[in-house]
C-alpha cells in the first residue's frame, strides 16, 4: 500500500542519511529533506524518505491507528520485504 509510517531513528549516517527501526525491522532513509534529526526521533517515513518529524505521541497513536485498522501489518511486511531486497 505504500503509506507514511512512523519509525525511530536509530542512527545518524553519512551523506543525509539515517536509519530507522520499526517492530525489530531497520531501514536506511535520506533525511534531505528535514534538519536537526537526531538519533531518538520519530520521523514520517515514504518510499525512502524521511518527510516529517513527530512526537512521540503522535507517532504512537498514528501506529496504534494504523495497527488497528489492519494496515501497520501490511506496511510492516512491505518495509521488510524492501530491507532484505
Amino acid at each position: 500500500m505504500c503509506l507514511a509510517i512512523p519509525a525511530m531513528v536509530v542512527s545518524i549516517d553519512a551523506d543525509d542519511m539515517a536509519t530507522v527501526a520499526l517492530e525489530g525491522i531497520r531501514k536506511p532513509v535520506s533525511t534531505a529533506l528535514l534538519e536537526d534529526v537526531a538519533v531518538g526521533d520519530y520521523v514520517l517515513v515514504h518510499v525512502g524518505f524521511a518527510l516529517h518529524k513527530l512526537s512521540v505521541e503522535e507517532a504512537e497513536r498514528t501506529l496504534q491507528l494504523m495497527a488497528e485498522t489492519g494496515v501497520l501489518a501490511e506496511e510492516l511486511a512491505e518495509m521488510a520485504g524492501e530491507a532484505g531486497a
